[in-house]
């Protein structure tokens, strides 16, 4: 199993495939590099770099949950592109994994090729955010995988026409049959590190400035149409500062399009190939 190690000690998984341009596809919050299991399709011609944030899925899990935060992060992509010896990298952010990658705009603008935002932008909705806090870092109230596809889809806001054979995927993925129900694959400490920072109160960051700092790379934008954390007010200022921002609403789908949509399978092959054709 593949790992690299962290400035403080941890070993963090990843996985490597294909060759070309080198993509790191960042996953969301408390998800994995197994999310991008179904852009791998669209993704032919770049090499595929997916890596598990501390924490989560393979990676171990850090003594002080504190540091699960998006600029320590943030620093553990530095340090995973140093690993594998890549000078410059573009990044295929959802949710979580754009803000890493705004994070990095400000840390190592450098080093970036191109970012492809996946239902995430410089404006983040709170109603999204106050959703997410409901249910991270605690075990679901189902007992077993069978019992979770049966309602998961329904709880699922936004999605409409997806068969139980994605949900029982997506269950499978994300939750362990375990004798005492079902249990998260993820640190649940993550919770306290994003409660320590969360306050709907107040005002909000101004990401914009860094956004701009983007906008002469190839860049996209894929967002879900009935999407809860990312606005299309916010896709349409992210298009209207990079004009040539490859744009993409995905019918039927919420937080986050699953990236085998023909919607998302378009725009995430024309990003690719204005990566080829902006490389040096």
């Amino acid at each position: 199993m593949p790992t690299y190690p962290s400035s403080d000690g941890l070993a963090l998984h990843y996985t490597d495939e294909g060759a070309g341009i080198p993509v790191l596809c960042l996953s969301g919050l408390t998800r994995n590099g197994s999310d991008f299991d179904y852009a791998l399709p669209a993704l032919k011609g770049v090499r595929v770099i997916r890596p598990d944030y501390r924490g989560r899925g393979k990676s171990d899990w850090a003594a002080d949950p504190m540091t699960y935060t998006i600029p320590q992060e943030a620093q553990d992509i530095l340090a995973l592109m140093d690993h594998l010896g890549l000078e410059k990298a573009a990044i295929l952010g959802t949710s979580r994994g754009g803000l890493i990658a705004l994070t990095l705009a400000a840390m190592a603008r450098p080093r970036l090729l191109g970012v492809c935002f996946v239902d995430i932008g410089p404006v983040i909705e709170t109603s999204g955010l106050e959703v997410i806090m409901g249910f991270l870092g605690r075990n679901p109230t189902w007992k077993t995988h069978d019992e979770a596809v049966a309602v998961f889809g329904a709880r699922m806001a936004g999605f409409e026409g997806v068969p139980a054979s994605r949900w029982r995927e997506e269950v499978e993925k994300h939750f362990v049959e375990t004798p005492d129900g079902l249990s998260i694959n993820y640190d649940p400490k993550l919770r306290d590190a994003v409660a320590a920072g969360f306050d709907p109160t107040a005002e909000a960051p101004d990401l914009w400035p860094l956004y701009d700092t983007l906008t002469d790379l190839p860049l996209a934008a894929i967002r879900g149409a009935n999407s809860d954390l990312m606005s299309a007010e916010t896709l349409a200022e992210m298009t209207r500062r990079a004009p040539g921002l490859i744009a993409a609403t995905v019918p039927n789908r919420g937080h986050v399009p699953f990236l085998d949509e023909p919607d998302s399978v378009a725009a995430l092959q024309d990003w690719t190939a204005a990566l080829q054709k902006a490389r040096p």
